[in-house]
């Protein structure tokens, strides 16, 4: 028993006189640490949804990966609002709370820790407090110029929290929104997957935020006005009766769109006509 308590208060002896190893439990503790500190401070901290359970209860629980540590967040907390009513009866609540979930895994979550077990380690947290409280700061709160610090036209980094053939889901410091394939381009996106990836970072422009409190919030943003729109200039690369390869992006009541690239330049979207019978299909490579 002497020799364990050495071994546990005696630091490690390194090749580098000045340098101080840490031991795993060592980093873990210190971690825990710092988490106290956020609970007791109700500090905003961000972590990776990893995973989805239920509990011996049935209820569904999100969880989240912060550090060496996970955290348990009910989906009560998780701050998914569907509606739930005559018109919008889209089946059982639980499983469309599901399928949300799975399509976010992996994304950035922010949290609050709501409570801990020290004994145990484990964590409790919301991330509905989380989002209301980034709301209060970053739609509310004026800085010294007395101006909001996110407002309409302004240009902000945002989280994608989700991917869909037609639609990205982001997250915008506390609010959700969803950008069209229509708004994340001003070509013609065939599949919004290929472009983004659920966790990445991307710019977005505020065009609205409508709500006056940090419940009512929403808010509307798009991509492509970020980027720019390049394809008149990019048009003058092409030459009129030119022959130009491209793939097929997507096929829209009849209509094939098919960018057209000159080496690894993407000049522009081409319009064709889908002949009757249809021929064309998705990814084919075509020469016009």
């Amino acid at each position: 028993m002497a020799n364990e308590t050495m071994n546990l208060n005696t630091p490690i002896l390194t090749l580098d006189s000045d340098t101080v190893l840490e031991t795993a439990q060592s980093k873990a503790d210190l971690i825990w640490h710092d988490i106290q500190n956020a609970y007791r401070t109700r500090k905003i901290l961000t972590g990776i949804l990893g995973g989805i359970e239920k509990t011996e209860a049935g209820s569904l629980i999100a969880i989240i990966y912060y550090k060496d540590y996970r955290a348990v967040i009910p989906i009560s907390e998780m701050m998914i609002n569907l509606i739930q009513d005559e018109t919008h009866d889209y089946g059982d609540l639980s499983l469309r709370q599901n399928k949300v979930l799975n399509n976010m895994l992996g994304c950035e979550i922010d949290f609050v820790i709501k409570g801990l077990d020290t004994k145990s380690r484990s964590i409790v947290a919301s991330r509905k407090d989380a989002m209301l409280k980034k709301r209060q700061i970053f739609y509310f709160d004026q800085d010294s110029s007395g101006q909001n610090k996110i407002h309409e036209d302004r240009i902000v980094q945002a989280r994608v929290i989700a991917v869909a053939e037609k639609v990205v889901r982001a997250e915008i410091f506390g609010v959700e929104t969803s950008i069209l394939a229509r708004d994340l381009s001003f070509d013609w996106l065939g599949d919004a997957r290929e472009r983004f990836q659920v966790g990445e970072h991307i710019l977005v422009r505020i065009l609205a935020i409508p709500g006056d409190s940090p419940e009512t919030l929403s808010i509307h943003a798009d991509v492509k006005s970020v980027e720019g729109n390049t394809s008149k200039e990019n048009l003058k690369s092409c030459r009129v009766q030119g022959k130009y390869a491209g793939t097929v992006e997507d096929i829209h009541k009849g209509t094939v769109f098919r960018p057209v690239r000159i080496g690894r330049q993407r000049h522009c979207s081409q319009l064709l006509r889908q002949p009757q019978p249809l021929v064309f299909k998705k990814k084919d490579k075509v020469y016009t």
